[in-house]
């Protein structure tokens, strides 16, 4: 068995895991526009309120060339550490995840080196590294057992906790920090921009009017241990599988069948039924393809008999490579609290689901939280009370 016995998360609904509870059962949507930096491409986002001078502040982190994306790393890390009751990680393993790294400091470097040559701080770009911010945080946390740095789009860190919990599975480690992190920056606008998938408003996961999803940006962290070695537990990470569909570079398949073989693979290592399911934290990003596939899948396993189900991304925008971990911690949050939480902005649900208009509050023992990335990289995660 693979315990989770700390959690770390910054995101737009706030900065730790008590003001990301408050913001989910607040029921409002944080979007708006970017403030933090500059884009001609003006649309909603979820943006963390502190600025990168706030967050050095906060961490007593001397204001240096430091990407936002280690900066909000460090604040999730050390917050799940801390809950887990950790004070020598110096056995510890780090499994983080990006995709953005630390381009958010790669335009202040070329802006010089393009008007002359000579110029340009090469630490800038330094940091683009997807692993340069899994180096830094763990420095900073004072992890010193293996690490790694994974990146497979949107389920890179559902991926991370899996290597996570098979190393423990398999005896290399007993303690393991998995998560992701992703901060926004003008490029990934830009990059989603030219996909046509941003919404001009905020975003509506699994509304008919969908359009597009709202980028956002966070942190998030699981601290999962061999129960021998836990101080305490919230549940278990129980069940855990990764599928591709092979369909396209950016699309799901119109079947689902990449989304039915992840969640089919989970429940089964997990030794869950459908019908063992108390709520599903959907991929759910507010795009037309995304949401009809993943409810097409959940229609072929479930049928008619579907359990409560919600996309939380109306909360904090789709975090990207830390979606995984950011819907992570909200469905150990979920069993905690026994709360499965609203899906905002939806009005005219897609035919045949009944997705959560508020937090509702029920007995939750399983849940199922989807990231489904581009590639066809589609990973599930059962999360189960023990």
């Amino acid at each position: 068995m693979v315990v989770v016995s700390g959690i770390g998360i910054i995101s737009a609904l706030g900065e730790g895991v008590a003001q990301n509870l408050e913001g989910l059962r607040r029921e409002v949507s944080p979007m708006h526009l970017p403030q933090h930096f500059t884009t001609q491409v003006k649309v909603p986002v979820g943006e963390v309120a502190m600025s990168n001078d706030e967050l050095c502040q906060k961490l007593n982190i001397a204001r240096q060339p430091v990407s936002r994306t280690t900066l909000l790393g460090i604040a999730a890390c050390r917050e799940a550490l801390a809950d887990a009751q950790i004070s020598d990680a110096g056995d510890v393993a780090f499994i983080s995840s990006t995709t953005v790294g630390g381009m958010d400091l790669t335009p202040t470097f070329y802006r010089e080196f393009m008007a002359d040559a000579s110029k340009g701080r090469l630490r800038n770009v330094a940091q683009h590294d997807c692993a340069s911010s899994t180096d830094a945080i763990a420095q900073n946390c004072g992890i010193g057992g293996f690490r790694t740095a994974i990146s497979t789009a949107c389920s890179s860190a559902a991926n991370a906790m899996m290597m996570g919990a098979r190393m423990i599975e398999h005896g290399l480690v007993d303690t393991v920090v998995c998560g992701g992190i992703d901060a926004l920056c003008a490029y990934t606008i830009d990059g989603f921009k030219s996909l046509m998938i941003l919404d001009e408003s905020p975003c509506r996961p699994l509304d008919q009017s969908r359009s597009g999803l709202n980028l956002g940006e966070g942190a998030a962290f699981v601290v999962l241990q061999n129960p021998k070695v836990a101080k305490k537990s919230y549940c278990a990470l129980a069940g855990y599988a990764n599928a591709n569909d092979a369909f396209h570079q950016t699309a799901v398949s119109d079947d689902g069948y990449g989304p039915q073989m992840a969640m089919r693979g989970a429940l089964e290592m997990a030794k869950c039924s459908p019908s063992d399911v108390s709520y599903i934290n959907l991929h759910g990003t507010g795009t037309p393809n995304n949401d009809a596939s993943e409810t097409t899948a959940i229609k072929a396993i479930w049928g008619s008999k579907m359990p409560p189900l919600s996309s939380t991304k109306a909360f904090t925008g789709h975090t990207l490579a830390a979606a995984g971990a950011v819907e992570a911690v909200f469905s150990v949050l979920a069993i905690i609290n026994n709360q499965a939480w609203a899906n905002v902005n939806v009005s005219n649900p897609i035919e045949g689901t009944s997705p959560l208009r508020h937090t509702a509050n029920i007995d939750v023992n399983v849940v199922v939280s989807n990231s489904f990335g581009f590639g066809g990289n589609c990973s599930s995660l059962v999360f189960k009370r023990i």
